[in-house]
């Protein structure tokens, strides 16, 4: 979750600083958030997530967070589930909840002349859900279904393989669903706990885009907001990452292997991020003009794609990647991944590939910033990732910034061909654990 907020941050941030306002607004409450106020379209964008999402699961009962997020709007108040979708549906209202490593998210979209309803009908689902037997029954039928899905996929079975290796015992080690036993045992009390776990006001961030006042969304703030409780659970500590250097081979009968690998990163705060995110760019996040695509597909046709990522999760950093190759090829694939690791790290960049890099980073189109959702979206992990609120006028400065010399020693700081980890879901020749 949090790679895919920076990347979007770093789109947005290439727009013009004058294009975007945002003002911070506080609630009578003492609820904060950022708003882009704009009336040309009677529609606004709303943005609430709630730090330490899946982590904060209790102990034994790993699942209960998403399962409780997937049946926050299978019914609330008077309403079962299909009373709930039928009187959003009626209001021409959107809403979805969702959970991952570090957040829990609620979103919302709604039209100016049905606000009040609508922020009243989302605030049942946030304040007074049901969580009726059969609706949470329903929901871990598909919980279950999910995990079974995922027990014969390889890229599922890559993921979970590689976060167990690097974070072990901490709850980035195992999968948000849960297993088969912990979601079967789960109760309605369980869910009801996992609610007052994560859904708590000390660890809201917000943020508004479109047809309201700051007035106006103080007021819905404190409606939606208000009634929570003002503490949940302590934070998880930070994890103790766990990689070292070596290949893990988990059997798959598949004529192709998956392949997710990775080392120790670095934090979004480091002073050294943005020289790391121009190197990544060059190293396996550029597609096809990075050094990876270039070497293990265009030159040697060992993959269809491959590519590397910063992971800087709220309690872990990792540095990623993935490949899929055919089975008697992914040997040679991860060799050449990691003769350019290594070569990455002893020789950095040319001023060539800078330049590009540092091109499309500042001057990428903000595709993904066509509506208010996408905006309130990034708005809202700006504040989770602690930047500040002047962070779009800022950002172009910092990578325009990054020289040759910052690359060439970030590279050799973080860069360790050996510490790699390869994570092998196939039946690859000449690899083994």
């Amino acid at each position: 979750m949090i790679r895919f907020v920076f990347a979007a941050l770093l789109v947005f941030a290439a727009l013009p600083a004058r294009a975007v306002d945002i003002q911070s607004v506080t609630s009578s409450g003492g609820i904060t958030a950022w708003l882009v106020e704009s009336h040309e379209i009677p529609f606004t964008a709303l943005e609430i997530r709630f730090q330490g999402g899946a982590s904060l699961d209790a102990p034994e009962k790993r699942g209960a967070i998403n399962l409780m997020t997937a049946t926050l709007e299978e019914g609330a108040g008077d309403l079962d589930s299909h009373g709930f979708a039928e009187a959003a549906e009626a209001l021409a209202a959107g809403f979805s909840f969702n959970v991952s490593d570090d957040v829990l998210s609620v979103s919302a979209k709604m039209l100016t002349e049905n606000r009040d309803q609508a922020v009243a009908l989302l605030g049942q689902a946030l304040n007074a859900p049901r969580f009726d037997q059969s609706a949470i029954d329903r929901v871990r039928g598909q919980v279950l279904s999910t995990i079974a899905s995922d027990a014969k996929d390889p890229g599922a079975i890559a993921g979970e393989t590689f976060a167990r290796l690097a974070y072990g015992d901490h709850p980035y080690g195992s999968s948000i669903n849960g297993t088969a036993d912990s979601v079967a045992a789960l109760t309605r009390d369980d869910i009801i706990e996992a609610k007052a776990r994560v859904m708590a006001r000390d660890r809201i961030f917000v943020s508004a885009v479109g047809d309201i006042t700051p007035e106006e969304l103080g007021a819905v703030l404190d409606t939606l907001l208000g009634p929570l409780p003002a503490t949940g659970a302590p934070m998880p500590l930070r994890a103790t990452l766990g990689l070292t250097g070596g290949v893990t081979v988990v059997d798959y009968d598949s004529p192709q292997s998956m392949v997710l690998f990775g080392q120790e990163g670095l934090a979004m705060d480091d002073p050294d991020f943005f020289a790391a995110y121009v190197l990544n760019q060059v190293l396996g996040g550029g597609g096809f003009s990075s050094r990876l695509m270039d070497e293990v597909r265009e030159k040697r046709g060992l993959t269809y794609g491959v590519a590397s990522y910063l992971v800087p999760k709220d309690l872990a950093e990792t540095w990623q990647g993935s490949v899929a190759s055919a089975n008697e090829k992914v040997a040679e694939a991860i060799a050449v991944i990691r003769a350019e690791w290594a070569r990455m790290a002893k020789d950095g960049v040319t001023e060539q590939e800078l330049d590009e890099a540092k091109t499309y980073l500042t001057g990428a189109y903000p595709l993904r910033f066509d509506g208010n959702g996408p905006i309130a979206d990034i708005l809202v992990g700006m504040q989770l990732s602690d930047l500040p609120i002047d962070y779009v006028n800022t950002r172009n400065a910092k990578v325009e910034a990054v020289t040759r010399e910052d690359v060439a020693r970030v590279a050799a700081r973080l860069l360790d061909a050996d510490s790699l980890r390869f994570v092998v879901v196939g039946r690859p020749v000449g690899l083994t654990n």
